[in-house]
């Protein structure tokens, strides 16, 4: 997982992981596997309302010789995200840790969105819906190009929590006219859905300490066929997670 190739991008992740760890204090090395509250830091309590929305990112390994290969999904439990690119994700954290985020939401209603959206404490993780914010393109083998969303959907028969998690993969498909660069603007629901697959969570990694350190999920597609669209929040989310994993594993 490579940094962006653009300077003021992975200048824009340092100043975001920076403001982060002033806010919500500094990564103490490890992390949950695959589910997460929002901050990111595992000792925060479940209880705590910063850990809304959760989080679920999905590692799809492809190949593990001569060269490990894999490609992620992240997504979180709500369709809505706070800032359309790195400058105003960061103006948005600044305004949490200087106590000016009033002041901030007046003046960014896609904030003010975010904030405002229904966040529930999750009666489990394998009960929530999870969103993917930022679109992606697929890519025909004609050429022919699909904006898309993914969707993590939980597979749970009458409202009893299952021994094994399963999730439904779905993807919510652009019209034409759809809004596919900026991560704020929502789709309409009645766009539709397509499912791609069943993900089942059958056990814990026996490594599951080492590999919470180790992980670190990257938002841009490594597979044939799927591939990043114009959002600019996308590299700077990966400049973020990989300069806030590095530090993880150096912790």
């Amino acid at each position: 997982m490579p940094l962006p190739s653009d300077p003021v991008t992975v200048d824009v992740g340092a100043q975001l992981v920076d403001t982060l760890h002033k806010f919500f204090g500094p990564h103490p090395g490890f992390r949950p596997a695959r589910f997460s509250s929002s901050t990111g830091l595992p000792e925060l309590p479940d209880t705590d309302p910063n850990g809304n929305p959760r989080g679920l990112a999905i590692r799809f390994v492809l190949a593990e010789s001569p060269r490990r290969v894999h490609t992620d999904i992240i997504t979180h439990s709500t369709p809505f995200f706070p800032a359309k690119d790195g400058p105003d994700a960061l103006a948005f954290f600044k305004a949490l840790a200087n106590g000016s985020i009033v002041e901030h939401l007046a003046a960014f209603p896609s904030a003010k969105a975010f904030v405002e959206a229904p966040k529930p404490f999750p009666v489990s993780f394998a009960t929530e819906n999870y969103y993917g914010v930022n679109a992606f393109k697929l890519i025909a083998a004609d050429g022919t190009v699909t904006f898309i969303r993914y969707r993590i959907v939980p597979r749970v028969i009458r409202d009893a929590l299952p021994l094994a998690p399963a999730f439904d993969l779905v993807a919510q498909i652009a019209e034409e006219g759809d809004v596919t660069d900026n991560c704020t603007v929502r789709w309409p629901e009645s766009r539709k859905i397509v499912t791609l697959g069943t993900i089942s969570l059958e056990s814990v990694k026996d490594d599951n300490a080492a590999e919470q350190k180790r992980v670190i999920f990257d938002p841009v597609p490594r597979v044939q066929g799927v591939e990043s669209s114009d959002d600019p929040l996308i590299d700077v989310r990966a400049a973020l997670y990989l300069i806030s994993g590095r530090e993880r594993r150096a912790a």
